[in-house]
């Protein structure tokens, strides 16, 4: 069976948005059913989805190599300011 080619990060970026969207208009169109089911007598409507619930379904984002290089290049040199600062700190005091 063939590998999936990777995805673009623009053609990712859009497919994220259209999934974004489609979901949007599906909790829509299910408030509206649930609203004409209430007005019909029928089933009593669901209780709306809460938008902590919406965004727990999210995926995580992911960083290009990039952008995890020029993190891991930041955190390195802040903690070795950091180091510096605590070494200055253990060597000028008590003896």
């Amino acid at each position: 069976m063939p590998r999936p080619r990777k995805l673009s990060l623009d053609e990712e970026t859009l497919l994220r948005a259209a999934l974004e969207g489609l979901e949007l208009q599906r909790q829509r169109i299910e408030a509206q059913i649930d609203e004409i089911r209430r007005r019909l007598g029928g089933a009593p409507a669901a209780k709306p989805v809460k938008a902590k619930a919406a965004r727990a379904t999210r995926r995580k984002r992911t960083l290009s190599p990039e952008a995890r290089k020029r993190i891991s290049e930041a955190q390195k040199k802040r903690w070795a300011e950091y180091h510096k600062k605590v070494k200055g700190k253990e060597g000028g005091g008590k003896s």
